[in-house]
């Protein structure tokens, strides 16, 4: 089997929020000379992702064009990477085909994980076929029993919640941010546990079902005070009038 980056130790280097950071942290990794040469280059494509969040585009460019030629798991790694900062630099154009060829990479190699991940970074690319990109990442992720692997429903349902609300279907919508709750308690983390309940409660107020939203939003702020949505909502929810 090939050697590879382990998911655990990606999620204990990346630290979300700090792209700064997360870009230091991987880099110091990357340089431990006892790794494998490919799980060193795995390092380097998210350190290219951190510098991209940073917006330093073309050197995160750079640094995936010296991982190259690529196979296996880094194949799927640049080509994702590549697409991602494509995406984030406004060249969605440009990110689309490279995203489908980290999903055709990461299926072809029976990635699961990258495979769903590709996926999720495809419906933020592809715009117009956001729904279709998420089906195509629910119909991967029904095929693993891996806990962190399935950690990606919780951001494909609330994905799919919102893009299903701006198209004006909110009813579909809670339903798919319900979803998001339940895979968000099963394998998410406490920040995702959060924010999918907020995002309940937000779908509610728009269905005007104000007493249930704020009931959550309530809830929330007694467990975090300061979460400026939350805030925001209740708010918002002040003047909403309650449901008949």
């Amino acid at each position: 089997m090939e050697e590879r980056l382990e998911q655990a130790e990606l999620d204990a280097l990346w630290l979300p929020g700090d792209p700064i950071a997360s870009a230091e942290r991987l880099a110091a990794a990357a340089a431990e000379r006892d790794r494998s040469e490919v799980v060193r280059a795995e390092l380097e494509t998210q350190r290219a992702r951190a510098l991209g969040l940073q917006g330093r585009f073309d050197e995160a460019e750079a640094l995936l064009e010296s991982l190259e030629p690529a196979g296996g798991v880094l194949e799927v790694r640049v080509l994702l990477e590549r697409g991602r900062l494509r995406t984030a630099s406004g060249r969605s154009d440009d990110a689309v085909p490279v995203l489908e060829a980290a999903l055709r990479a990461a299926r072809r190699d029976g990635d699961l994980s990258l495979g769903v991940e590709s996926a999720l970074v495809l419906a933020d690319a592809d715009r117009p076929r956001a729904l279709q990109w998420i089906e195509e990442g629910l119909s991967d992720l029904a095929a693993t029993g891996d806990p962190r692997t399935l950690r990606w429903g919780t951001v494909l349902y609330d994905l799919r919640g919102w893009v299903l609300l701006r198209d004006g279907d909110a009813d579909a919508a809670l339903a798919s941010f319900e979803d998001a709750v339940e895979y968000a308690e099963a394998y998410g983390t406490l920040d995702q546990q959060f924010a999918a309940h907020w995002a309940v409660g937000r779908c509610l107020r728009e269905l005007g079902r104000t007493s249930e939203a704020r009931e959550i939003q309530r809830r929330l702020a007694s467990e975090r005070p300061d979460e400026p949505a939350v805030q925001a909502e209740l708010e918002a929810l002040s003047s909403a009038p309650d449901e008949t």
